[in-house]
């Protein structure tokens, strides 16, 4: 995967990524993915799996929206602070999510994938994480 810059033609009318200008920092700006060299295996074999954790990303990209606005209306440092831990708890229990299902996957004996991450790849994966 080659990295991905956003150029202003990339942007819609909001901003970049959806987020109004003033939100997202610098107009044009974003991210960068690393690039991998050496490709890796789908995250989910289990479409159920992968419906949970999508239901969950997308309720927390829902509760960063209220955070914005929150901050937007100039809410209360505890509201604010609250609607945020919520994202952030989501966010992590999506990724802790993704990293146990790659486990369960590798632990299956019928799998045939030569891409099992080792036990060091895995702790790397949960420390980034913490």
């Amino acid at each position: 995967m080659s990295p991905v810059a956003v150029t202003p033609a990339a942007t819609d009318a909001v901003g970049v990524a959806g987020f109004p200008t003033d939100m997202a920092g610098e107009t044009g700006t974003a991210a960068v993915m690393p690039d991998t060299t050496a490709p890796t295996p789908p995250v989910f074999a289990d479409a159920e799996e992968k419906r949970r954790v999508l239901n969950r990303l997308k309720r927390s990209y829902g509760q960063l929206g209220a955070v914005i606005k929150a901050v937007e209306s100039d809410a209360g440092c505890r509201d604010v602070v609250t609607q945020l831990a919520a994202v952030s708890s989501a966010v992590e229990r999506a990724g802790f999510a993704i990293i146990a299902c790659r486990m369960r996957e590798s632990l299956d004996p019928a799998r045939e994938d030569a891409e099992t991450p080792t036990v060091e790849e895995f702790e790397k994966l949960f420390m980034m994480l913490s």
